[in-house]
């Protein structure tokens, strides 16, 4: 249900702003949908475990308030992150 080491921090490396960069809103996006992504997966063949279900709705709940944040300070900058995640069909 979490996330690798190896795999946060590659999606750190990849979405970083800058050098050393591990807290802007696209590095926390993106580490959300990967979380968000794997209990996805969990819920396919756990589907009463109802405790990590609300965890999952407060993750999609963060990941939206941030995607929110994103688009209020810079639109261009907002959809090439959600182009980038795959986020809207």
């Amino acid at each position: 249900m979490s996330i690798a080491a190896e795999r946060k921090q590659e999606l750190i490396k990849e979405f970083a702003v800058k050098k050393g960069d591990t807290g802007s809103p696209e590095v926390q996006v993106a580490i959300l949908s990967e979380r968000i992504q794997n209990l996805t997966e969990h819920f396919k063949t756990h589907k009463k475990d109802n405790h990590s279900r609300r965890g999952l709705l407060m993750m999609v709940s963060q990941r939206r308030r941030l995607l929110d944040y994103v688009m209020k300070k810079d639109v261009k900058r907002y959809e090439q992150l959600v182009q980038r995640l795959g986020l809207r069909r």
